[in-house]
This record gives C-alpha cells, sequence and structure tokens, in this order.
C-alpha cells in the first residue's frame, strides 16, 4: 500500500480511539462495519438537506429523502446485511416528516443567509507536519453560510435520536471535528478564523417537538491549538508506523469492531 499523504477527521478519531484499530482500517484496508439502518438513514438525510439548500423550491424534501432511503437500503441489502423491518418502516416515517423541517431551522437561526458552498471539500496542507513532506487535511463541509454581518458559519448536519446532552455537546473530539474544518476552510480561503463560526445541526429522529437544533460550538485559540497537537501527533506516529494497541478500547460496548476477532484479540 502506498504511503498517505492525507488524513479525514474520521481516520484521526479512529487513532486516538485505538492506533491498532487505526492501522486495521487504513494500513490493512479491513472494513469491519459496512453500514445499517442508521447509516442509511443518515445518508438519505444529509443528502437531502444538500439538494435542499441548493434546489429549495425544485425538490420536495420528502419525496428526496424516501429516494435516497430506499437507495441506501438497497446497498446494504446487496452485502447481505440483516435489516430491521420495523426499524425501517419507522425511520421512514420519521425522515419524511424531518426533511421539509431544516432548511426552515437554518432560517430561523440565522436570519437572512447567504449560501457560500455545500459539502465543500477540504484538501488543505498540514501546517508544520512531523517530517516536513507535504500532508495534507481532507474533509468535507456540510455548510458555509455567510451573513449579514460578514460572518461565515460552518456547520455540519449530525442526525441522532432524541438530541445530546450537555456532555455530548461539549466532547472534546466532537468538538475537533468542527474545529479542524474552521482552521482549514480560513487556509483555504485566507479568511480571519476571528470572522468564522462553528455550529452543530442536530436531526433528530425521535424527538416530539424541536426537530431540528442548531448551537454554537465556541472555537477560540486554545481548543485549536489542541485539536492540531493532536492531529500533528497522529501524523507523526502513523508515519512511523506506531499502531500500540489502547487497551481502554478493547471492549465490544465501546465499539470496536474488531473485538475479539481474528483480526485483533485483546491480547
Amino acid at each position: 500500500m502506498s504511503e498517505r499523504k492525507h488524513i479525514s477527521f474520521s481516520e484521526l478519531k479512529n487513532w486516538e480511539f485505538c492506533p491498532h484499530y487505526h492501522k486495521l482500517v487504513y494500513v490493512d484496508g479491513i472494513d469491519a462495519f459496512q453500514g445499517n439502518e442508521f447509516t442509511a438513514f443518515g445518508t438519505a438525510i444529509h443528502d437531502t438537506c444538500e439538494q435542499a439548500l441548493l434546489n429549495e423550491n425544485k425538490i420536495n424534501h420528502s419525496d428526496h429523502f424516501l429516494q435516497c432511503f430506499l437507495e441506501e437500503l438497497k446497498k446494504l441489502k446487496e452485502l447481505d446485511l440483516e435489516l430491521k423491518p420495523d426499524l425501517v418502516n419507522s425511520m421512514r416515517d420519521q425522515g419524511t416528516i424531518l426533511a421539509p423541517l431544516a432548511i426552515p431551522a437554518l432560517k430561523k437561526y440565522f436570519g437572512d443567509f447567504e449560501l457560500i458552498s455545500s459539502e465543500e471539500k477540504l484538501y488543505v496542507p498540514i501546517d508544520k507536519a512531523a517530517d516536513g513532506k507535504n500532508f495534507f487535511f481532507k474533509g468535507f463541509i456540510d455548510v458555509v453560510l455567510k451573513t449579514p454581518d460578514g460572518k461565515y458559519h460552518v456547520i455540519d448536519w449530525k442526525t441522532c435520536s432524541w438530541g445530546w446532552d450537555s456532555r455530548r455537546k461539549t466532547e472534546r473530539m466532537t468538538n475537533y471535528q468542527l474545529i479542524l474544518y474552521k482552521h482549514f476552510f480560513a487556509m483555504k480561503h485566507n479568511i480571519d478564523v476571528k470572522d468564522i463560526e462553528t455550529h452543530f445541526a442536530l436531526l433528530k429522529r425521535t424527538a416530539k417537538k424541536n426537530n431540528v437544533e442548531l448551537f454554537r460550538v465556541t472555537s477560540g485559540k486554545t481548543k485549536t491549538e489542541n485539536a492540531l497537537n493532536l492531529l500533528n501527533n497522529a501524523i507523526y506516529n502513523i508515519r512511523k508506523k506506531r499502531y500500540i494497541k489502547k487497551r481502554t478500547s478493547c471492549t465490544s460496548g465501546y465499539g470496536c469492531n474488531f473485538y475479539e476477532t481474528k483480526h485483533c484479540s485483546r491480547f
């Protein structure tokens, strides 16, 4: 396998979870997770939000969601993955209700805005890569808006059930995604970071009200430095091929898809 020249946030998150897990996925190319009903729902809602921003008055949001959702489910069936019919049916109903609510929620939260980009690709050189070689941060920003006060707003859609509690909203790695997006978006466009704000937009399947919740994530100098330090530390160790197991991640309940499989025994 050729030497890696870029890193995404999802890759960084997997490396932080466990460097050995990272090796299995990104170096050995072992894909232990192929998707499920929740990923199908999330992909369909994300695509609907994107198309609604680009063609708000030209698509039926609920119909578009259903079409995308069925296409994603078909892909899972082709992989011989077992789906839960009751869950699929409830997600169909939830998605058709949720799909038309995203754009009105943006308008209520921001007021007037200009759409700068949707699904904007980042492929930006990382400052001070450990060995001096070119290494890039790769990612896609769900939405960038600009408000009349001159501020840019980097937004990431997140699907969930009922919402996030305060701990999840302030969780370090969760926030680092937006912080890194902001940093590299500013680099790409030569924009002062002081003119960029970051937000999550929660798309809630099962909430009884407030189905779309937007909230701001603070992304000051200290948080940015911490996120970049983690990023550069990961790059350094990946280049050095240091893939030490993080034993605290060795439980099935914590999310390791390789737990007690032929690819990775705990010991």
